[in-house]
């Protein structure tokens, strides 16, 4: 944990597996949760450097985290192809999301109202679940056309939910119409994956790539 003026390091922790996403807690700013290797989400206070609680229902290791329902609640995602839905500080799974067609989902991302969360599916296709009531899939929000097959590229929102974007295995960066799940556009951004695609947060028209060729780039 570094402390964003000084860029000091203030704090390390470990439960010795190896994480692959951390979430610092909106509603406490000494609280994180880290998703780990060992199939477990585990809860820190940073105050204290200890687990405090720790999540355990995947079968494999848990890929993303994302709060949703006002911060009361989070989602998992993992290598199992499942979805849970969690109250946060209750090891309990409240909602099982699980079909058997569904693939890995190892990158998510939530859209500017906090209604829909979009899901990177290993089969090249994003899906959208509702993130509010009974956590459905929207059959009718399918965004396809790329290649990520093996590889967890981060999908996007436009800043006014407009479009959904997201890099692919072969280094092209794809812009989806939201309202109609259409290709609006496709740049050939890196000589390898484009493994994330973000929104500038002022100018709506550019974006920020990266991608495993080394280079991050600014698009207009």
């Amino acid at each position: 944990c570094w402390d964003t003026e000084t860029g000091k390091c203030i704090g390390r922790f470990t439960n010795k597996k190896v994480p692959y996403m951390s979430r610092l807690y909106p509603g406490n700013d000494n609280e994180f949760l880290m998703a780990c290797a060992d199939k477990r989400i585990h809860q820190f206070d940073m105050r204290s450097g200890e687990i405090v609680q720790e999540y355990n229902e995947h079968l494999g290791p848990v890929n993303t985290i994302s709060y949703v329902d006002e911060n009361r609640r989070f989602v998992s995602t993992s290598d199992d192809k499942k979805m849970f839905v969690w109250e946060y500080g209750i090891p309990v799974v409240i909602k099982h999301i699980s079909e058997p067609h569904m693939h890995s989902m190892p990158a998510t991302a939530l859209s500017p109202s906090n209604k829909w969360m979009l899901c990177q599916s290993l089969d090249n296709q994003i899906l959208t679940f509702e993130t509010t009531g009974r956590f459905r899939m929207n059959r009718k929000k399918r965004f396809a056309g790329h290649t990520i097959a093996g590889y967890a590229c981060q999908p996007t929102f436009s800043n006014d939910g407009r479009y959904v974007a997201s890099g692919d295995s072969t280094g092209n960066c794809w812009f989806w119409d939201w309202k109609t799940t259409r290709v609006f556009k496709k740049l050939k951004c890196h000589d390898s994956v484009c493994i994330s695609v973000q929104w500038h947060p002022i100018e709506q028209s550019r974006v920020v790539t990266c991608g495993w060729d080394g280079t991050i780039k600014y698009w207009d």
